[in-house]
């Protein structure tokens, strides 16, 4: 029986999704000392999960951030990674200054909020996926994708903040809008009054039909169609 994959090289072609959920649900992170890095993760508001030893040189400790469907684990004896060595890791939030200020709160050291310098790929700040020129600040134009604060655990193990509003097309089924969290909700919520505002003072008359134009708004914005005017 021959196992050899079939494979394209062609960036359009449109194959057929997998039929089978692969869900990512798990990253390790490098650490060396086990109790030091509960104890941060623990600080930053993530859900403990897990904590095992085995009391034979082998320990193992889940946690996941608020809203997440990926966790991460550490311990010891889970990784030959040296301690550290894990960087540009994303968390995905919708409103990255108060995600920023949720950990100021807990006593964390971040960074200011940032954008990336327009595709620029040099400079002496740290790298991220985006290059090493960072421009303080949040994207002037607030686009999803552009607005990032980094932080790091004891180890050094280097976490991004990146603030996404609206996805882009194709990566949400809109037949399932999912909303995360309660806060991401809210978010959806005052983004479409600020959007609905500007549509009542367009028509020039109160809109009674508000709630179907929220819920239309909110589905196309995560989804990342075209928005209602």
């Amino acid at each position: 029986m021959s196992t050899a994959a079939v494979r394209s090289n062609d960036p359009n072609d449109q194959a057929s999704p997998a039929k089978v959920d692969m869900k990512f649900e798990i990253v390790v992170i490098p650490v060396s000392v086990v109790d030091r890095a509960k104890e941060f993760y623990a600080r930053l508001g993530w859900r403990l999960d897990a904590d095992y030893d085995s009391g034979k040189d082998f320990r193992v400790i889940q946690f996941t951030p608020p809203g997440s469907g990926c966790s991460i684990i550490f311990g010891k004896n889970v990784t030959p990674a040296a301690p550290g060595s894990s960087q540009g890791l994303y968390l995905i939030v919708s409103d990255i200054e108060a995600a920023r200020a949720e950990l100021v709160r807990h006593g964390v050291e971040i960074s200011e909020v940032f954008h990336d310098a327009a595709g620029v790929y040099t400079g002496t700040d740290e790298p991220y996926l985006f290059g090493r020129n960072r421009v303080s600040g949040a994207d002037p134009e607030h686009r999803s994708y552009r607005s990032f604060a980094s932080f790091h655990d004891p180890d050094g193990n280097g976490w991004l903040f990146q603030q996404i509003t609206t996805r882009l097309p194709g990566r949400i089924d809109s037949a399932t809008t999912t909303f995360a969290s309660a806060e991401d909700l809210a978010s959806a919520f005052r983004r479409a009054a600020a959007a609905h505002g500007q549509h009542e003072a367009r028509t020039g008359q109160a809109d009674p039909n508000w709630p179907d134009w929220y819920a239309e708004y909110m589905v196309r914005e995560q989804s990342g169609e075209e928005l209602p005017q």
